[in-house]
């Protein structure tokens, strides 16, 4: 396919070597297609051992932690080789993820190799130490100061929806502040962090053990990085399900974990915004990359008096947008990552049509699909904000459309579930705007159209949506811990 991913399988990164996987290998299929696109490294236990052990002899062993420069250097080092392979990163990241071409110049490859410069650039601004000044107690003068420095040995385990941007989300903070990692991603994209080995190796001086790449299709070996006692912290971004298992595995040594789960986000539309545009926009973005965000806002609450008017505005939308290859420079909404997703995504159409939901458009495979794992964009409306496709995270293009009585009810209607990632809303009253925000318990707020995505901006969730933030100098600091040191004064 290209240079960067041998045809007879890829790698692992063990203590700054390339090494086969322990398990042989694993195939890799293109989404778009079902073709198999090749094969991965099949990590063993033995060979996740082995990278804990590298990880942890990094850092105890060597200056890492202490030489905040020298990381800031690294990184723009692996900035600098990433942007310079980004064609042949494009091209995984399209034939592995199914990501639309399009999407790889912003948030699915071309943002996050960016966004290390962030993460070096905090390497050398941020205020390591804090002078408290004096106290006195129990008749002692002592001078108090607060010192931050690396958690230790980071456990990163990633999904595949957007692969480069959560790797490089974790990876980035993680080493700028003296961490060092092991990389377990998901199964279905291992191609878009395996690629990173040979560059680091070949372009980059991240001394051997600091950054450990293992990919395996055993979901068991992500438990086992979790349960470790040599592991100081987890970072997870996944479902919330999943999110409870890894947080039970961490209680066992009391490890640090953060946590970025899942989203039922509410775009909330008031009686004075302009509803048409309201509705097309959120419809626009509930299918961007298959609906496979957690922060895509998937139940649009709008007023009862134009409920008929949002449904048309957001069905005539969603029916223009065709799910197609991503290669197409056009194409907004491509396949679903696999044949377990789409499956998924039908079950929830066939639960929304037994509870009497009313699929407006969409609803199934599109014509002329054979191949490759699509699913319509597809707006469901009739049902209350109680049902089921109303609650429960799908993690494809399906918009539910939900009635509202007034602000205060809309209000209601949003915090009506277990997650609290993300949101909008739309209206022209400043006032009633931020009474509505500031109701809201979501970790991130988009109001008419603003975007909240950017490198130095925190993104998490309330509740059940995780713990924690990612990205920003929030999520640079959770990859620290505190020392506070007194001496006479």
């Amino acid at each position: 396919m290209n240079g960067l991913v041998p045809p007879e399988g890829t790698s692992l990164l063990i203590g700054g070597k390339l090494v086969p996987g322990g398990s042989g290998v694993f195939e890799t299929i293109n989404p778009a297609t079902e073709e198999v696109l090749g094969q991965a490294a099949n990590a063993s236990a033995d060979d996740m051992n082995a990278a804990i052990s590298a990880a942890r002899s990094a850092f105890d062993e060597t200056g890492w932690s202490r030489d905040p420069d020298f990381r800031a250097h690294c990184l723009r080092q692996l900035r600098d080789v990433l942007r310079e392979h980004v064609e042949e990163l494009r091209a995984i990241t399209v034939a592995e993820v199914g990501a639309p071409v399009m999407l790889t110049s912003g948030p699915q490859l071309e943002g996050p190799i960016g966004d290390l410069s962030f993460s070096a650039d905090l390497a050398e601004t941020y205020s390591w130490h804090t002078d408290l000044g004096v106290a006195e107690q129990m008749g002692i003068s002592s001078r108090r100061a607060t010192r931050r420095e690396a958690v230790g040995v980071v456990g990163a385990i990633t999904p595949w929806n957007f692969p480069h941007q959560i790797n490089l989300a974790k990876l980035g903070p993680a080493l700028a502040a003296g961490n060092t990692v092991v990389l377990k991603p998901a199964p279905d994209t291992p191609w878009c962090a395996a690629v990173l080995g040979p560059l680091i190796i070949d372009h980059t001086e991240i001394p051997a053990g600091v950054l450990n790449i293992v990919t395996s299709d055993d979901h068991t070996l992500g438990a086992q990085l979790v349960q470790d006692p040599r592991v100081d912290m987890i970072t997870f971004t996944g479902s919330t399900q999943t999110g409870r298992s890894v947080m039970a595995d961490a209680s066992t040594t009391l490890k640090r974990t953060f946590l970025e789960l899942g989203g039922k986000s509410a775009a909330i539309v008031l009686d004075d915004a302009d509803i048409v545009s309201a509705a097309s926009y959120t419809a626009f973005s509930v299918a961007i990359h298959a609906g496979q965000g957690c922060a895509l806002t998937t139940r649009m609450l709008v007023p009862r008096a134009v409920y008929d008017d949002a449904v048309a505005a957001a069905a005539s939308a969603l029916a223009g947008i065709k799910a197609d290859d991503p290669t197409k420079p056009g194409t907004i909404c491509g396949p679903l990552i696999s044949a377990r997703q789409r499956d998924r995504v039908e079950r929830y159409l066939d639960i929304a049509r037994a509870q009497g939901g009313h699929i407006v458009t969409g609803g199934g495979r599109p014509a002329g699909k054979d191949r490759g794992y699509f699913v319509e964009p597809t707006l469901i409306a009739g049902l209350p904000n109680t049902s089921t496709v109303a609650q429960e995270e799908i993690f494809g293009p399906v918009l539910v459309v939900i009635p509202h009585d007034g602000d205060a009810d809309a209000i209601r209607l949003a915090n009506e579930s277990p997650y609290g990632l993300s949101g909008s809303v739309w209206g022209t009253d400043p006032e009633r705007v931020e009474r509505v925000v500031s109701g809201v318990r979501t970790g991130t707020l988009s109001v008419n159209g603003g975007l909240w995505y950017h490198a130095d901006a925190p993104f998490g969730g309330y509740k059940q949506s995780g713990i924690g933030r990612e990205m920003g100098v929030a999520g640079f600091e959770e990859y620290l811990e505190t020392k506070l040191i007194a001496t006479p004064a």
